[in-house]
């Protein structure tokens, strides 16, 4: 969260954020099938359903006027797998990756595979649009849901714990400075459980 002290200044932190030039960073674990590439792109429309819940929908119903009134959005979101099942080796935050990216433009309702098997993903979301729950419903779309988002088909419990809160953290923001222009790089703490699933990584 970003609080200002101006309205000047509010107003050309808000004209960034709509622009896309501020770049988000979040956090997740996830319980699901592991994708086979290290970075996914992945590009759809957003939307509430006709009972009023968030959803995907395919990137060609961008614009396209839903029934309670509201327009499909645009939604896209790049994910970076920084580890499976605790190996892989982790990337810091300003490493750029060269590795090839996966794209992924939805096309249609994702169908679960309900005997998948069940990996423990720890991923970095790079949101390039700011939509509701937007690294939720993508993770959701792509078989691996957040640990803890039951909401959006994540694991209740798993090995004998249970979860009462999804497992997505706000990492970082980036900017320039609105007065001075210089590049701005905000952090947040980690939480506890995304601390400890990167300590084991860099150990």
């Amino acid at each position: 969260m970003v609080i200002t002290k101006s309205h000047k200044v509010a107003s050309v932190l808000v004209k960034a954020f709509t622009s896309h030039k501020v770049q988000k960073t979040y956090v997740a674990f996830c319980i699901g099938s592991a994708p086979k590439s290290e970075r996914i792109t992945i590009k759809s429309g957003h939307g509430r359903s006709k009972f009023g819940a968030w959803r995907v929908y395919a990137a060609g119903d961008v614009g396209r006027k839903l029934p309670g009134g509201s327009i499909v959005r645009d939604m896209e979101t790049t994910f970076e797998v920084l580890s499976i099942n605790g190996q892989q080796n982790y990337k810091e935050q300003s490493e750029c990756m060269e590795d090839e990216e996966h794209s992924i433009v939805v096309e249609e309702k994702a169908v679960t595979d309900v005997d998948a098997n069940k990996d423990e993903i720890l991923v970095r979301a790079f949101p390039r649009s700011g939509r509701t729950h937007q690294i939720r419903l993508h993770c959701q779309y792509l078989g691996f849901p957040i640990r803890g988002d039951v909401k959006y088909e994540g694991v209740y419990e798993w090995k004998g714990r249970t979860y009462d809160a999804h497992e997505l953290h706000a990492e970082s923001l980036t900017f320039q400075h609105p007065v001075t222009g210089f590049p701005l790089l905000i952090q947040a703490p980690l939480p506890l459980w995304a601390s400890q699933a990167l300590q084991l990584l860099t150990d």
